[in-house]
C-alpha cells in the first residue's frame, strides 16, 4: 500500500470512528504504525486530526439535532458536560461515552474554541499513548 493510501485509509478510519458509526481506529494505526514506512509521527497528526474531526462532526450534529431522549448513558455524558464543561471533552476519545459528550456538547452549545481544544487534547494523548506502546513494545520484542 502507498503512503498516500495509507495515510487515507487512516483519515479515513480516525474520523469514522469518532462519529456515531461503530469503528476502531487504533487498530489501524497500530497495524500502520508496524507495517508502513511511514514516518510515525505523520501517522500520528493523520490520526488526531480525523478523529478531531469526527468528534466536531459529532457537535455539529448535536447542535442541529432535537433534545435527545432520556438514557442512562445519556444522563450520565449529560451531569458530566454539565458539571466540567468543555474539559469533560477530554474523555472525547472513549467509545460510545465520548460520541455522546460531543453531541451534547453541541446540543449544550458549549463554545467552539474550547470544545476543540479539549477535545484535540484528549484524542492526542490516547493516540500519543497508542504509539508510545506500540514502537517500545516493537523495540522490546525485536
Amino acid at each position: 500500500m502507498s503512503d498516500a493510501l495509507s495515510l487515507l485509509a487512516l483519515f479515513s478510519s480516525s474520523f469514522l470512528s469518532a462519529t456515531i458509526l461503530p469503528g476502531n481506529s487504533e487498530v489501524v494505526f497500530v497495524t500502520l504504525l508496524t507495517t508502513v514506512n511511514t514516518a510515525p509521527w505523520l501517522l500520528l497528526v493523520v490520526a488526531i486530526i480525523g478523529n478531531t474531526l469526527g468528534g466536531l462532526t459529532n457537535v455539529i450534529i448535536g447542535r442541529i439535532a432535537p433534545v435527545p431522549k432520556h438514557h442512562p448513558r445519556l444522563e450520565l455524558a449529560m451531569k458530566w458536560l454539565q458539571r466540567f464543561g468543555s474539559p469533560a471533552l477530554l474523555l472525547s476519545w472513549l467509545p460510545v461515552m465520548g460520541d455522546l459528550l460531543c453531541l451534547l456538547a453541541g446540543w449544550l452549545r458549549l463554545p467552539w474554541w474550547s470544545v476543540t481544544f479539549f477535545m484535540l487534547l484528549g484524542k492526542s494523548l490516547r493516540y500519543l499513548l497508542v504509539m508510545v506502546i506500540t514502537l517500545k513494545s516493537i523495540s522490546f520484542f525485536s
